[in-house]
């Protein structure tokens, strides 16, 4: 409906939704107002007021109600209600000061100081066995952990909450922490396990009964749709959630739901209707300090401006973002930023700013991938060690009741004597054949370790092969060269001959440490296929482009015979490789003025794909080497181009992956045809999905 609707009616639309900004503004200020006017009612009737413990509830509710609002007097409201806490050894009170004062560490980035407090705080609760409290802290101590990054402790914190929350069968907490937990995986971009636990939520919710609840469950799950770019479930759960929020004027959470659906707007390249969604959520974070949820705003505006042309509100809104992500060290903040401000000062043809920029945004997304897949370990570690420790506390408690048990049966022994005899014996036998067994058990693993550890042995021995010949000798010689350069040996003239081959030294051990990361990590079972629909004729002509300065500097003509929407059903990163490994290596073996086609012939159920040269082919006993998984076969091109003899044998596992297959043709001075195979997109993938 709204891509239809003038612009015009798009304005007197957004005057009509105002009113509503305004109204949830104003509901949370009459509330504040009551809490104040209840504090100085108490201030006037009672002269030792500061001693009544619903003065101290009176500053914590309105430090809470201020919380973004006004973040240094709720520091103020929770300093002061710990002093009267304390006066009167009120320890409820205290334990909640604790928290609000972690809040506001918090919310000013101080993760240290956070922790710190919220750790009295669950301290003073388990003493004074407040399990209300108690949750409320594990909860918020946990999320800390997980704006830190670490992600470890935070799943635990949620799941010793979790079993917490079980216990007393506090539903409302359960809903809560499950939903954390699936905010945390999906941050991981873990989608099926995220969409996991928010399914118990849902359950959770409708057993609560609170419409608030779910609408703040249907905000979250529309972010993780809008992530997954499922637009159009992200577009239901988030106007569900908005209607609620309007008319409960929940202003915070009312921000963050405008800032979604922008979002969602913003995929769609809607970018008129995103903007109007982000200002309708800037108008609310100009009433509440929110700096973590401002940032993802600012940013999705910058985008938005961007996309419309307007550059320099773009860069404006991008800086903000920037600079907010940089004080609060929220990497992931300035990462998204980074790659905003590099996309408007390439625009604006600022190549200096611009590759700073790019450069940052890579140094920030190689450390984000890095971290990324250790924090997804810790967390799977974490849980199966919950598990484990779960496993080990039913097995106690059954030990414990067989003990019990064997006390009944001794006043039972002396009649059951002779059945027992003959029972042990049973059992003995049963015993053995059972110890037999597992020996024989043992042993099938303990060969099976050893061929296991061979075979990691032959992968470090290949491993460390490939660095010493392909890697270790271009960086020497660029280590050389830098050194010469240092000591004066060579002029600036003399060392500017040498780039091209610097450059050329550079691209082969980028390219060499791809293929290397990639085999090592299918050599370590690490690689998962995850197939997709892949457009493969845009996936080749994205290779041709990245090879075409080397196609060039050869002369060598590369057409591409691969018809526009060729689909295929397979993993796009892996085929990817394939398709870069192939070409790479025509061009590499096909002399100057060359030429490499690239053609598919259709099948009921696959394409066969082609790559052929016209370069210096090879031999029968050079083709069966090529993909098998122990061999290193490496040699130089028509240029002296080098190579690390992982290149096929990554593309054999690949394909293979992809349920295909790989095979080669050739002839010395002919040259040289590849074939693979790949399974064709249908739509029963898609149905079935």
């Amino acid at each position: 409906m709204f891509k239809s609707t003038s612009f015009k009616r798009l304005v007197r639309f957004c005057m009509l939704l105002l009113p509503v900004v305004a109204l949830a503004v104003n509901a949370l200020v009459n509330e504040r107002e009551e809490l104040k006017r209840k504090i100085k009612q108490l201030q006037a009737n009672s002269a030792e007021y500061q001693k009544d413990s619903l003065y101290i509830d009176l500053l914590l509710n309105l430090g809470k109600e201020i919380r973004y609002y006004n973040s240094d007097s709720l520091y103020i409201l929770a300093k002061d209600a710990l002093a009267y806490s304390r006066k009167i050894n009120y320890r409820k009170g205290e334990s909640y000061s604790f928290m609000r004062i972690a809040d506001y560490y918090s919310d000013k980035g101080d993760n240290k100081m956070a922790v710190t407090f919220y750790r009295k705080s669950l301290n003073v609760a388990n003493e004074i066995g407040n399990t209300g409290i108690a949750l409320q802290t594990m909860n918020n101590l946990a999320s800390e952990y997980g704006y830190i990054g670490d992600y470890s402790k935070a799943l635990s914190g949620y799941l010793d909450g979790i079993e917490l929350a079980t216990k007393v069968n506090d539903l409302e907490m359960l809903s809560i922490m499950n939903e954390n937990i699936a905010n945390l995986y999906a941050s991981q971009n873990d989608y099926s396990q995220s969409l996991e636990f928010f399914k118990k939520v849902s359950k959770l919710n409708e057993e609560i009964g609170n419409e608030v609840y779910s609408a703040q469950t249907n905000s979250n799950l529309a972010s993780v749709y809008a992530e997954m770019g499922e637009q159009e479930y992200a577009m239901f759960h988030i106007n569900k959630a908005i209607a609620v929020f309007e008319r409960r004027n929940l202003t915070d959470w009312l921000a963050f739901a405008y800032e979604i659906k922008g979002k969602v707007y913003l995929q769609q390249e809607n970018f008129k209707w995103a903007l109007y969604w982000y200002h309708q959520s800037e108008l609310l974070h100009q009433k509440i300090q929110d700096d973590r949820g401002i940032i993802d705003l600012y940013n999705g505006m910058a985008e938005a401006h961007l996309g419309t042309g307007n550059d320099s509100i773009s860069e404006q809104y991008a800086q903000n973002a920037f600079a907010i992500s940089t004080r609060i060290q929220f990497t992931e903040g300035t990462q998204k930023c980074a790659k905003t401000l590099y996309k408007i000062h390439k625009n604006k043809e600022n190549y200096s700013e611009a590759l700073r920029y790019h450069e940052l945004f890579q140094r920030l997304s190689d450390t984000l991938s890095r971290n990324e897949n250790s924090k997804i370990l810790s967390m799977l570690k974490t849980k199966n060690e919950y598990d484990k420790q779960k496993l080990a506390l039913i097995e106690d408690n059954k030990r414990e009741l067989a003990k019990q048990q064997s006390y009944v049966n001794i006043a039972l022994f002396v009649l059951l004597i002779f059945i027992v005899v003959t029972y042990l014996v049973h059992r003995g036998q049963k015993i053995q054949k059972q110890l037999n067994l597992e020996l024989k058990s043992k042993q099938e693993s303990l060969k099976l370790r050893e061929a296991e550890l061979e075979e990691n042995i032959s992968t470090k021995n290949k491993l460390f092969s490939i660095i010493g010949h392909d890697l270790r000798g271009p960086i020497g010689a660029l280590q050389s060269l830098l050194n010469m350069f240092k000591d004066g040996e060579i002029g600036k003239d003399d060392f500017w001959d040498f780039i091209p081959k610097l450059r050329d030294d550079v691209d082969h051990i980028s390219f060499t440490l791809n293929n290397l990361l990639q085999w090592g990590y299918t050599q370590m079972n690490g690689a998962v296929t995850k197939p997709t629909v892949v457009a493969i004729d845009s996936l080749v002509d994205e290779n041709i482009n990245l090879l075409s300065e080397l196609a060039e500097t050869k002369k060598i003509t590369i057409n591409n015979e691969i018809p526009e929407n060729t689909l295929v059903y397979a993993d796009t990163n892996q085929i990817d490789i394939v398709v870069r490994n192939l070409l790479s290596n025509a061009l590499k073996f096909t002399p100057d003025n060359g030429i490499i086609q690239l053609k598919v012939e259709e099948h009921p159920k696959h394409f066969e794909f082609s790559v052929r040269d016209t370069g210096v082919g090879m031999d029968k006993i050079t083709q069966e080497k090529l993909f098998s998984k122990d061999a290193n076969v490496s040699t130089y091109g028509t240029n002296n181009e080098k190579g690390t003899g992982l290149g096929l044998s990554l593309c054999k596992e690949m394909v293979e992956k992809n349920n295909g297959t790989i095979w080669v043709e050739s002839a010395l001075r002919i040259g040289t045809s590849f074939y693979f195979t790949i399974p064709k997109y249908e739509k029963a993938y898609s149905n079935a999905s």
